[in-house]
C-alpha cells in the first residue's frame, strides 16, 4: 500500500525533469497517485515532452493560473475526469528580470505586481478554483513552495517579497479552508540547481553559503528531499498540519551565521 493510493492530485511547475515538481510527481505515482500536470504556451511541450519520463506519463492540462479562463477550463476537465481532487502541488512563481539581481530600490512597480500576482496571490487563485473539487473529495492538501524569507538575500529581491508574501497566504488559506478539511503547508527548501533558481543572478552565493552552515550535507543537484516532504504533505499522515512552513535544508534555517560568511 502506497502513502498516496487513490490520491487524485495536480502538479504545476514540470518543466524539467530536475525540477521539485516532476520529483514530486514521480513520488506521488510510485505511492500510488493518479496525477495531472499542468503547464501553458511555449512551457506546454516542455512538460508534454518531460512527462513521458514518468512511471506513467500523465496528461498535461493547460493552465496560466493568471488567466481565469485557464483556471475555469481546469476545474471542469478535472470534473469530467475524477469528479473530485484530494491535492494539488503549486509550483509556480515569476518575477520580471528587472525584479532581480540588485535592482530592488529602481524595480517598478508593475514588476514587483507581477511577481506577487504570479508567486503568491496564484496559490488564493488556485485554491479558490480547485476549491469544489477538494469539497467533492471530502477536503484535501494543498503544498507550496517557498524559499527561506525572513532575511533579505543577495540579487533575490522581490521574489523575496513574493515568498514572503506566499507564506502568508499559506496561513490565511489555511484559516478559511480548515473547515472544509483542507490543509494549506508550504514546503521551504534550500537552494537547488533547478532552471528557475539559475536564473537568478547570483544563485552561486546560495550554494556556497549552505556549504558553510547547514549542519546537514546539502546537495544543490538532489531535490528528491524536498519532493519527498512535498508527498508527506499530501498524504493523510499530515493530517492534522496545516499553516505550516517545513524547512527541507539540511538544518540550514536552525543555524545562526558564522563571522565568517
Amino acid at each position: 500500500m502506497g502513502l498516496l493510493d487513490e490520491k487524485r492530485l495536480v502538479i504545476t511547475g514540470v518543466l524539467t525533469d530536475g525540477s521539485i515538481a516532476f520529483h514530486v510527481a514521480r513520488i506521488a505515482q510510485e505511492e500510488g497517485a493518479e496525477i495531472v500536470l499542468t503547464s501553458f504556451g511555449r512551457g506546454m511541450k516542455l512538460t508534454e515532452r518531460v512527462a513521458n519520463r514518468l512511471p506513467v506519463p500523465p496528461d498535461v492540462l493547460e493552465l496560466d493560473i493568471n488567466d481565469p479562463d485557464h483556471v475555469s477550463a481546469l476545474a471542469d476537465n478535472l470534473t469530467t475526469r475524477w469528479g473530485a481532487v484530494d491535492g494539488a502541488l503549486h509550483a509556480i512563481a515569476y518575477a520580471p528580470e528587472d525584479a532581480l539581481g540588485g535592482n530592488f530600490l529602481a524595480t517598478p512597480p508593475e514588476s514587483a505586481q507581477t511577481a506577487f500576482m504570479t508567486s503568491a496571490y496564484s496559490l488564493k487563485t488556485l485554491a479558490v478554483g480547485l476549491l469544489p473539487l477538494l469539497k467533492a473529495g471530502g477536503g484535501g492538501s494543498l503544498v507550496t513552495l517557498d524559499f527561506d524569507n525572513r532575511q533579505a538575500w543577495p540579487a533575490y529581491d522581490w521574489m523575496g517579497v513574493a515568498k514572503a508574501a506566499l507564506v502568508s497566504v499559506v496561513r490565511y488559506l489555511a484559516r478559511d479552508l480548515g473547515r472544509e478539511a483542507i490543509r494549506v503547508n508550504a514546503v521551504s527548501a534550500g537552494p537547488l540547481g533547478t532552471v528557475a533558481a539559475k536564473s537568478i543572478p547570483g544563485f552561486d552565493q546560495f550554494s556556497r553559503v549552505w556549504s558553510q552552515r547547514s549542519p546537514l550535507f546539502w546537495d544543490v543537484s538532489d531535490p528528491e528531499p524536498v519532493a519527498r516532504m512535498v508527498c508527506v504533505l499530501l498524504s493523510d499522515w499530515a493530517q492534522a498540519t496545516t499553516g505550516e512552513v517545513i524547512h527541507v535544508d539540511g538544518g540550514f534555517h536552525a543555524i545562526a551565521a558564522g563571522v565568517d560568511e
